[in-house]
């Protein structure tokens, strides 16, 4: 019963605050609302089913026990996942190849591999980049409001309203900046320890992928 009259409280405290911290605040506002937005995009990516399903590796092998698939069934599995393409990029290349080298093979899956690793990747530079901006944005602010502190120091005494401006920006600036940065760096850190878990996933399912599909790989004829 009580909510509706306290939101509009709150909002008028945290334009507020907005307010009192001065115009360096609005860098990190863009800065907050773009590392948000990384987060919830990657923790949606990054998510195994999407990247390496748990049981595909051993439902790939045994559908190609006796036999290649179809192409058809080839572009369901590198539809699949990110794993799923990294797996199609072998069978492609033994269909359209039965004459292939194990070397060859694994370069394949290598090319695949990288190209998946760089899409995992993706966005992880910005997100980086913005849990070491945002400290550097709120020094910034930090020192601008020591600037509007002593510049309001005026021979005779001191500006009391001018003073209480420049400790404002200086310490919402610090403190939002420090926000911002913790929790972008923590979910960086996050994000690419997955990123090399899924990295080592693909590179095992590759090393058991190549004898299985070199059964198939005709010899060559000298």
């Amino acid at each position: 019963m009580h909510e509706g009259p306290k939101r509009p409280q709150e909002r008028a405290i945290l334009f507020s605050i907005i307010q009192a911290a001065g115009w360096p605040i609005w860098p990190l506002l863009i800065c907050s609302i773009a590392a948000l937005a990384l987060i919830i995009e990657r923790l949606t990516s990054l998510r195994m089913p999407r990247v390496a399903p748990p049981r595909l590796l051993d439902e790939v092998i045994s559908v190609t026990r006796a036999h290649l698939p179809a192409p058809d069934v080839v572009n369901k599995l590198a539809d699949n996942s990110v794993l799923g393409t990294v797996l199609a990029a072998g069978l492609r290349a033994v269909i359209a190849e039965p004459r292939i080298t194990e070397g060859a093979l694994r370069n394949t899956f290598e090319t695949a591999g990288r190209a998946a690793v760089h899409r995992l990747e993706r966005y992880l530079n910005t997100l980086g980049t913005i849990a070491s901006a945002a400290p550097l944005l709120g020094l910034m602010g930090t020192v601008i409001g020591m600037i509007e502190i002593f510049g309001s120091q005026a021979p005779g005494g001191g500006n009391p309203t001018l003073l209480a401006h420049g400790i404002s920006v200086a310490l919402y600036n610090t403190a939002f900046g420090l926000m911002i940065a913790i929790p972008s760096l923590m979910f960086y850190r996050y994000f690419r320890g997955l990123v090399d878990g899924y990295s080592l996933t693909m590179e095992q399912a590759a090393d058991r992928m190549v004898p299985h599909l070199m059964r198939f790989a005709m010899p060559r004829v000298n």
